[in-house]
């Protein structure tokens, strides 16, 4: 398997490897955060995030590759479980989207016509799983719960990332934007339907509450060296039932190999155990 980011990708030579900018995901090279102070990057770290990497954005911080952690995620104290320290089990913010049976309308602004095909494969492929929480394209001309829009970045410390997400608010509501990449070294110029879906269904799920799959050593699916936060009072909870082993195929790695990753039996049970 090659070794990607959900939502970044790795430019080695002439783009052999790519990663899911999340996707993201994250990236193996510590590249500097100067420009945000050390309160800031304190706030991150007890929310048991990584500050490898992390960088000043429009909107707040992103961290891990493809997460963006907002100043209200960073300002509310969130009192849910202690993070269960193993190797890859699947992951949980501790907000959720709540109001179940829920659905969740997605809108997508000034993108090419394969972004929007991708969202309503990555629609379809949600809603197949008979979930109390659903989506459905939001009525033209209006922004849905979550908007998909565009941004132009190009590689930088020899990544690039694909796309990128928040999480859940602490009222319950999902994280209203997913932001591609439309840079032409993230998808080329002919950007493949089933690469995105699997990119925006990996940026959706973080959406709705999920972290990385490979949360305690992202360097399983991204390679580089071991990367383990250790405890953290918040921000990632195992969900039971799913494995204590490595789990290769997971929609939540950090890193992918770029082709189209769905969702694997564990993601279902991960899926069903929250939104069924």
């Amino acid at each position: 398997m090659k070794k990607n980011n959900l939502l970044a990708l790795t430019l080695i030579g002439a783009l052999t490897v790519s990663l899911f900018a999340c996707t993201k995901k994250d990236t193996v090279e510590t590249t500097s955060n100067e420009e945000i102070s050390k309160t800031t990057l304190s706030k991150i770290t007890s929310l048991g995030f990584s500050i490898d990497g992390a960088r000043k954005v429009d909107g707040g911080y992103l961290v891990e590759g493809d997460i963006l952690l907002t100043d209200d995620n960073l300002s509310n104290t969130s009192k849910g479980a202690n993070l269960s320290i193993a190797e890859t089990e699947q992951y949980r913010t501790t907000n959720l989207v709540t109001g179940l049976p829920r659905v969740i309308t997605v809108s997508v602004t000034n993108l090419p016509q394969v972004y929007s095909d991708a969202v309503d494969l990555m629609i379809t492929r949600y809603n197949a799983q008979g979930l109390k929480l659903t989506f459905q394209r939001a009525t033209t001309g209006t922004t849905g719960n979550i908007d998909v829009f565009g941004f132009n970045e190009g590689p930088s410390g020899g990544y690039i990332t694909l796309g990128s997400a928040g999480f859940p608010t602490a009222a319950g509501q999902p994280f209203n934007q997913v932001k591609m990449n439309t840079n032409v070294n993230a998808y080329g110029t002919n950007p493949n339907l089933l690469y995105l879906t699997s990119v925006l269904q990996h940026e959706v799920g973080h959406c709705i509450g999920f972290r990385h799959t490979d949360y305690m050593n992202r360097a399983y699916s991204c390679g580089g060296r071991r990367s383990n936060e250790g405890t953290a009072g918040v921000g990632a909870v195992q969900i039971p039932g799913t494995p204590s082993k490595a789990d290769a195929e997971s929609f939540m790695l950090a890193c992918s190999n770029g082709g189209d990753r769905t969702f694997n039996a564990n993601d279902l049970i991960a899926l069903n155990y929250l939104y069924k």
